[in-house]
């Protein structure tokens, strides 16, 4: 009952004077949040990392690094891959940020008939092997996608391979 009180004399009484109350000091400190991001250096060796596993598995291929809100940092494509690839590799990158899962996991459990069908209807989700979110220290930083081989198995192990090209740096 005192604490009714108490709080409707500082809302009522208190407020329509005009008075204002003191936020405690982390009520400010909470409003605002430090984040970590890949810089464009790092997110362009990983792209040319996993550009050369894939050259090295004699794929052509297209690559895709996104931030972690899932906006491009870098888009690189190799000399035969189609047409399609950097857009698709951007596609799997983002969808792989957005749902902070490897694109390959959520293609198996977005089946048709599954009950997490219904994320193939996202706009710019592409539920395919190749997209693999990127962490450092516990933290999602971005994603990385890969397009152009002939299995999303191998684009994702290709991206894999650009993610552990740098994880001397992103393991702090």
């Amino acid at each position: 009952m005192l604490r009714f009180l108490l709080t409707f004399f500082m809302v009522h009484v208190l407020g329509s004077a005009g008075i204002s109350m003191l936020k405690p000091a982390h009520a400010e400190e909470e409003a605002l949040v430090t984040v970590k991001v890949m810089s464009p250096d790092l997110a362009m060796k990983m792209a040319q990392a996993a550009l050369e596993a894939c050259r090295e598995r004699d794929l052509q291929v297209a690559v895709s690094v996104v931030d972690r809100f899932g906006v491009v940092q870098v888009t690189i494509r190799d000399r035969y891959a189609g047409a399609h690839t950097p857009d698709t590799a951007l596609r799997k990158a983002w969808t792989a940020v957005s749902f902070r899962t490897d694109t390959r996991t959520l293609q198996d459990i977005s089946e048709p008939g599954a009950p997490s069908s219904g994320v193939r209807f996202v706009t710019n989700a592409l539920m395919i092997g190749g997209g693999v979110p990127v962490e450092a220290g516990g933290t999602l930083v971005g994603g990385i996608g890969v397009s152009g081989a002939p299995t999303g198995e191998l684009d994702e192990a290709c991206a894999r391979d650009g993610i552990a090209a740098v994880s001397d740096v992103l393991d702090f």
